[in-house]
């Protein structure tokens, strides 16, 4: 049986607020199952991917250094791409397991689910981020309360997300709109398709 959408949402978003919390005092890990553990994976290459650029815009890191973690970003992007589109293959096999199939005339939507669950994960990075501002040590009054207000319109969306996410789930449950995987075909990390990395491969040969 698919879970219920509203709490299947729920348990991602709580994934997802616990994990940012305990990876900042250990190395990411992933202590779940099943679809959860897909969305886990994703989360937490969006939790190396935020901290690389971090390092990336700090004007006291060498170049060499900066090159090293463009890499990183770089490596990190596709990872989290490519685990987008593996939540919506997960989201299709629960479906075929359980026979479900959109109805004749079925709509898409203009976002998956796997792309809906990837911003709520950069929400809650960001969300987390601003409440470390509020106890920033240095930090001014006028300083609190710029991110005061960054930060309740950040978990306005991050609410409004995961009640649009919650209702589309619903609708794919019931066959009302259909779900796809449009592989993000990304081209600069492709050595074939790429024309510095094949022109250096070329080179090289």
């Amino acid at each position: 049986m698919l879970p219920n959408p509203l709490q299947l949402v729920q348990q991602i978003t709580k994934l997802q607020h616990e994990t940012v919390v305990r990876w900042h005092a250990c190395a990411p890990d992933n202590l779940y199952d099943g679809l959860l553990a897909t969305v886990c994976q994703q989360h937490q290459f969006n939790f190396l991917l935020w901290h690389e650029e971090d390092i990336a815009r700090s004007p006291d890191v060498s170049d060499v250094r900066i090159a090293a973690v463009k890499r990183s970003i770089d490596r990190y992007n596709q990872q989290r791409n490519d685990w987008i589109e593996k939540i919506d293959e997960c989201i299709i096999d629960r479906l075929a397991e359980e026979g479900i199939l959109p109805r004749v005339g079925a709509r898409l939507n203009t976002e998956t689910p796997g792309s809906a669950t990837d911003r709520l994960s950069v929400m809650s990075l960001r969300i987390y981020h601003l409440e470390e501002q509020l106890t920033r040590d240095g930090a001014d009054e006028t300083h609190r309360s710029t991110v005061r207000e960054r930060l309740a319109r950040c978990q306005a969306q991050h609410a409004d997300l995961s009640q649009s996410l919650a209702e589309l789930l619903d609708d794919i449950w019931a066959g009302r709109k259909q779900l796809k995987v449009y592989r993000q075909m990304k081209m600069y990390n492709d050595p074939t398709l790429n024309p510095y990395l094949y022109r250096s491969h070329r080179l090289a040969g």
